[in-house]
């Protein structure tokens, strides 16, 4: 039995009404996705005027961008999402974490594993298979027949 892996997304930060800037409220973003390994993330924003700061836990409580774990500032980030796990992301730019109410510049992505595919009972140990069906099995449809039998009969005609 073949299983098909379940093909990765690409999450537009703040997308569709937004994009990574002091305008969109992320939590409110967030809620409404499911991150999974294999996924992205792109920031899009304007370049001089934020970046994006992978942190830890502590780092994003106190929007604090000392001992930073990546930084990024091309203004379109891609950031790939390899393993499960909790990601921290700021913007490191002077009060845009900080800033109270929709424009607070940091965002929490939950990475969690995609959910297995149920078991196929019916390969387990008893279980009977029947094998699948061939032509031969099976005889033409009557009005095939009868198309063969008119052709036929206008042939010796």
């Amino acid at each position: 039995m073949a299983v098909g892996m379940a093909s990765a997304a690409t999450y537009n930060v703040g997308a569709p009404g937004g994009s990574w800037d002091l305008n969109t409220n992320y939590g409110n973003w967030v809620s409404k996705k499911k991150f999974h390994p294999g996924d992205e993330m792109v920031f899009n924003y304007t370049g001089g005027q934020h970046d994006v700061v992978e942190v830890s836990k502590a780092g994003y409580d106190s929007c604090s961008t000392s001992g930073s774990i990546a930084s990024h500032t091309t203004g379109n980030d891609v950031i790939p999402l390899n393993s499960t796990g909790t990601r921290y992301f700021i913007c490191g730019f002077p009060a845009h974490c900080t800033t109270t109410g929709t424009g607070k510049m940091k965002i929490q992505i939950d990475v969690v594993a995609r959910a297995s595919p149920a078991p196929d009972d019916s390969t387990g140990p008893g279980a009977t298979t029947t094998p699948p069906s061939s032509a031969a099995n099976h005889p033409p449809p009557a009005s095939f027949i009868v198309v063969v039998l008119l052709l036929l009969l206008l042939m010796a005609a």
